[in-house]
Order: C-alpha cells, then sequence, then structure tokens
C-alpha cells in the first residue's frame, strides 16, 4: 500500500493530496493547491477524468461525483467508496496504488513539476533525481533538503 500517502489537501497534506479531492467547485484549499501547480480548475478535472477513463479509477457509479478519481483517502471512512469496490472487486491496495499514480500524473503535468526540475536541474542536480524526489515527495522544500542532504548533486 502506499504508506506516506499524504492527507488530503483540507487536511494540510502535500500536492499529492490532491489525487484525493473532490472537483474544484467550492472555495476550499484546493484552489491554493492548484495555483502552486500553475495549473487550472479545468486543467486539473481533464488530468483526472483522463486518468479515469484508462484506468479502473474511472468506475465509481454511486460515489459522490459517480467515478472514484474523486473519492477519498481509503483511510478516510466513506461507505459509498467502499461499496463501490466490493462490487467492482478493487481492493484497497490497487486504490491506493492507482491513486499513487494518479498523484505522479497531476504532479508531472504541471507547470510547477517542470519549472522545479528546470530550475534544480540548473543547479547541478540530476534530472531523474529531481523528478523522483519530487513525486515522492509532493514537496519542494522536502525536495531540495533531500538533494543537498543526499549529495545527489553531479
Amino acid at each position: 500500500m502506499w504508506r506516506d500517502a499524504p492527507s488530503h489537501i483540507c487536511r494540510g497534506g502535500d500536492l499529492r493530496g490532491l489525487a484525493f479531492c473532490c472537483p474544484p467547485v467550492k472555495n476550499c484549499p484546493i484552489h491554493y493547491a492548484l495555483e502552486l501547480l500553475k495549473m487550472s480548475p479545468e486543467e486539473y478535472v481533464r488530468i483526472k477524468e483522463e486518468f479515469g477513463r484508462k484506468t479502473r479509477l474511472g468506475e465509481g457509479r454511486g460515489t459522490c461525483f459517480n467515478s472514484l478519481v474523486w473519492c477519498c483517502k481509503i483511510s478516510k471512512p466513506c461507505p459509498l467508496r467502499d461499496k463501490v469496490l466490493r462490487e467492482i472487486g478493487m481492493s484497497k491496495e490497487e486504490y491506493m496504488e492507482l491513486k499513487k499514480k494518479l498523484a505522479q500524473e497531476i504532479l508531472r503535468r504541471s507547470r510547477f513539476f517542470k519549472e522545479a526540475v528546470e530550475f534544480l536541474e540548473k543547479k547541478g542536480f540530476k534530472r531523474k533525481d529531481v523528478e523522483r524526489l519530487l513525486l515522492e515527495t509532493g514537496d519542494l522544500r522536502k525536495t531540495i533538503l533531500m538533494l543537498k542532504s543526499s549529495n545527489l548533486n553531479i
């Protein structure tokens, strides 16, 4: 299972927590997270819907937004999500693994990710290390600290 899965954005989670968010239809912290990613709400919705069409997270009739891409973290009780998971035979582990991949997809497709990778690459860090750490942490500050402390530079 995704051991270091972040909290939901509305609970102070890092940017990977966007994998667990509802559509950005009300005023909530998701808008700040999208600003950090330099991503419009429409772009965010499109990414999640595309991911849903490519994976089983697109299933979910009977959930709040009729797709598991909008459902919350498995540790948060939700009878609607859990009913759908049972109906389609998806384990909690598979659900969380797909959510992890969704979080990475959202990050990878953001301008923030591209600009952060380019910036840190110019500072002498290896692109693959920067990308890996950004996707693992969802946090630029943690990525920089890890890069510096691990001497992962060239």
